[in-house]
């Protein structure tokens, strides 16, 4: 595990294997940010013409590496480009990005210092935090452990003893904690964290935390009525689970519920998905984990806002058990839904929690699923889309997400979704898909509405591309799960505090 602190110390002199400074691009050449006067003194004045010498652009994420300037310091500088900055200004996220390349960059050293600019103290959380996430690495099944990852972390700054700085690398520190352990949960293969396991990890973690927590199995679900979970999870031997965290601090300001999407492998169950559409779906459990990575941050962050937590968690196998195309199934709550393609089946999980976390009564709901491939066709791979069935809410997530550096867009809900979904079932209240091939994060969007509480404000985040990573590392995101949503959710807790 890396160790990451704050230094006054001068980049020029800080003795570390690696320095990661900051370039950025101009018209027609490139510029220092403020921070890098003592580096560019080392190098006596003509660091600039050092880095364009060697074709530095200052283009956003490209690495320039120069030997370091005196012997006995700092054996490499890493000039990583922060893009334009208009007006000088640089958004945090620009930052972010840069701490995540250096660190990646500097691959095995094991010892990074960042003098990256820091003019406040969100400077140094974005800092701090594209170090730390930047640095994960998935190496838990192989053969021989990598040692890439740099050990002792550095953020070279002015504020590094001003109070909010301090707070502000805390939560870096708490955040990237729990993106680990999301990316980690998300890259497992779905033999090791079927249902159970994964409830049972999520247990340990809340009580390791002082996060309340209650796991129900497949009797209590059948005994309390949840016909989405049993419905999806009935074709596996791995039985499902739905988690229930709390957290709840004294004088909350506001009362939050997070819904995940929990399934462990989705192989479409007998609407089946073909062999590469199944690759990746060791993912389909990335909402899950996602809001429970958020609530346990909030909760060691201390943050006055109550959060309650539903993850529901199945394995949507083909067997002789199977849920079939045409079964009906009783949600919890009572109402009645026609499953026409058992690949539509994360909107029947998040159907069952949705209703139980309207009996909580929280100001806001906010569901994070992996749902549709129509959302990733909409959006790409690197943005969410953000639904909810009031604006005021949506753009309040909306916000944190871009503050916190995810990318987010709203989408509607068309009325006539819904109205699709309950007249393409002739024999239950809705049907699980409108049957037609257009439309579908819409219309899934739209079914999970119909099972939130009047009066309850939600918002839904279909996190399908951006969740899981099929590419190349990139910035601070590495391949495979990225931990997406964690920032987000725990920015929106943070804003209402």
């Amino acid at each position: 595990m890396s160790t990451i602190t704050l230094s006054k110390s001068d980049a020029a002199g800080v003795k570390t294997d690696v320095v990661v400074i900051g370039v950025v691009k101009l018209d027609g050449g490139v510029a220092l940010p403020a921070g890098t006067e003592s580096v560019n003194a080392a190098y006596g004045g003509k660091l600039v013409e050092v880095l364009s010498g060697l074709g530095a652009t200052g283009k956003a994420g490209e690495v320039t590496k120069v030997p370091g300037p005196k012997p006995g310091k700092s054996a490499l500088l890493i000039a990583v480009g922060l893009g334009a900055a208009p007006n000088g200004a640089l958004k945090t996220e620009d930052l972010r990005t840069a701490a995540g390349v250096g660190v990646r960059a500097a691959k095995t050293a094991q010892s990074v210092a960042f003098a990256l600019p820091t003019p406040d103290a969100e400077c140094v959380r974005a800092v701090a935090e594209g170090a730390l996430i930047g640095r994960y690495s998935f190496n838990s099944y192989k053969s021989e452990a990598s040692t890439d990852a740099p050990g002792n972390l550095i953020v070279l700054t002015e504020l590094a003893r001003n109070k909010d700085a301090k707070a502000a690398l805390e939560r870096a520190e708490v955040v990237a904690d729990a993106v680990h352990q999301v990316r980690d949960w998300v890259n497992m293969p779905p033999s090791d964290l079927h249902p159970t396991e994964f409830a049972d990890q999520v247990q340990k973690l809340a009580k390791d935390h002082g996060v309340k927590v209650e796991v129900l199995d497949e009797k209590a679900l059948a005994k309390g009525g949840y016909g989405g979970i049993l419905g999806v999870g009935q074709g596996s031997t791995n039985p499902p689970r739905l988690v229930r965290l709390s957290y709840t601090p004294k004088k909350p300001v506001t009362h939050l519920a997070f819904v995940g999407k929990g399934i462990t492998f989705d192989s479409g169950g007998l609407s089946l998905k073909t062999a590469n559409g199944m690759i990746s779906m060791k993912s389909d459990m990335a909402g899950a984990a996602a809001v429970i990575g958020a609530t346990i941050a909030i909760a060691r962050l201390g943050l006055p806002v109550q959060v309650t937590t539903y993850a529901a968690m199945a394995e949507n196998m083909p067997s002789g058990s199977a849920a079939r195309p045409s079964d009906v199934l009783t949600m919890y709550g009572g109402k009645t839904v026609e499953v026409l393609n058992t690949d539509a089946e994360g909107r029947l999980v998040l159907g069952d929690a949705l209703v139980r976390a309207s009996e909580d009564q929280p100001d806001l709901i906010i569901d994070v699923a992996t749902l549709t491939g129509a959302c990733v066709i909409a959006l790409g791979t690197k943005v969410a889309g953000a639904f909810a069935n009031a604006d005021t809410a949506r753009d309040r997530v909306v916000d944190a997400a871009i503050a916190a550096g995810e990318g987010m867009w709203p989408l509607p809900i068309p009325s006539e979704m819904l109205d699709k979904l309950r007249s393409h079932s002739k024999v239950a209240d809705l049907a699980n898909i409108t049957g037609e091939p257009w439309g579908g994060a819409l219309a899934a969007a739209a079914f999970l509405g119909d099972f939130v509480a009047d009066g309850i404000d939600w918002v839904h985040l279909d996190v399908a591309g951006p969740a899981f990573n099929d590419g190349g590392p990139s910035g601070y995101t590495p391949t495979g799960g990225t931990g997406y949503a964690v920032r987000t959710l725990v920015e929106l807790a943070a804003s209402a505090s």
